[in-house]
């Protein structure tokens, strides 16, 4: 369970004076994530979603909060941040910087159809298309930059032969790829952050990682985590379905085609490296689940082996 700030009811009941959010009526922790702490909140209201940012300051959050603020107003599933009573969406509980977002109707799947990826390519699509009138912009926090200083860090717990396709592949995604669109990403849309109803996208969640940042990118983390067999290799099917969905709301280019194969090693890349990280590197926390980071490290080592990609 990833709470790393335990909450109180007598904490949020004094927290939610606030707002005209009503009483609180329930309080529960959330236990997926590895980042921030969550709790399910439920008050006379409605339902809500309580976050405490434990890495992130009150300085960066203005971002990620208008994001959210911005998409809801275009008409994408996302939490919506409640204003409070000084109509501030950010504020502070337990000494971390805090804010509480609308809950949306679903549920996260393990198992996704192609019905399923067909209408996340959909959404992400639109998403992107919605992100290209925000006006503010975020430096990716785990780019280029991140990629060298973190692989120097865990190389040393790695095997000699690992340590070499880690640092290889840093360099090949050294210099960020130049010519196809960029604008703002969620940069972690795995399963656990949609909400599913039934074949329908009931919610995008946790924006944390959002940025500006090639939207193939997006795309290609997405994939590598709706569209794997068991094997670590995309499934033509479901492949298919989500690309030519989210084309149908956001044209790929030319250059995007041919930039598909990198696109998917760095998406694979960056979530190898945070993996490793984690495990060998954790933080302090009360409850933590770590990721095991040889599921990324199989994917990546299958996209380097590919010849033929899969495409439209």
């Amino acid at each position: 369970m990833a709470v790393f700030t335990t909450v109180s009811e007598a904490d949020i009941t004094a927290w939610l004076a606030n707002y005209s959010l009503g009483t609180l009526l329930e309080l529960q922790g959330i236990p997926e994530g590895v980042q921030n702490t969550n709790y399910f909140v439920t008050t006379g209201n409605g339902r809500f979603v309580l976050t405490l940012f434990e890495k992130l300051t009150a300085d960066d959050l203005p971002f990620y909060l208008n994001l959210m603020a911005h998409l809801a107003r275009h008409g994408i599933p996302c939490p919506s941040p409640v204003a409070d009573r000084h109509n501030r969406f950010l504020g502070e509980l337990n000494g971390k910087p805090a804010c509480i977002v609308s809950r949306l109707p679903g549920k996260s799947i393990t198992e996704p159809t192609v019905a399923q990826c067909a209408a996340m390519g959909a959404m992400l699509g639109q998403m992107h298309s919605a992100g290209l009138s925000f006006g503010d912009q975020m430096l990716n926090p785990r780019g280029a930059a991140w990629r060298a200083e973190t692989s120097q860090k865990v190389k040393k717990f790695l095997s000699p032969q690992d340590a070499a396709l880690l640092e290889n592949e840093v360099d090949v995604h050294a210099l960020p790829l130049t010519g196809i669109p960029r604008g703002v990403i969620h940069a972690d849309l795995f399963r656990d952050n949609v909400l599913m109803d039934g074949d329908r996208v009931g919610g995008l969640v946790d924006f944390y990682f959002a940025c500006t940042g090639n939207l193939l990118y997006d795309v290609a983390i997405t994939l590598n985590d709706w569209c794997m067999n068991d094997e670590g290799r995309l499934d033509a099917e479901r492949t298919r379905a989500m690309l030519r969905a989210y084309h149908a709301a956001r044209p790929f280019t030319t250059r995007e085609a041919g930039a598909w194969p990198q696109s998917l090693r760095a998406a694979a890349l960056r979530f190898w490296l945070s993996r490793l990280h984690d495990q060998h590197l954790p933080r302090g926390g009360e409850l933590v689940n770590p990721r095991n980071p040889e599921h990324f490290k199989r994917i990546l080592q299958n996209h380097i082996a590919t010849t033929e990609f899969v495409w439209l």
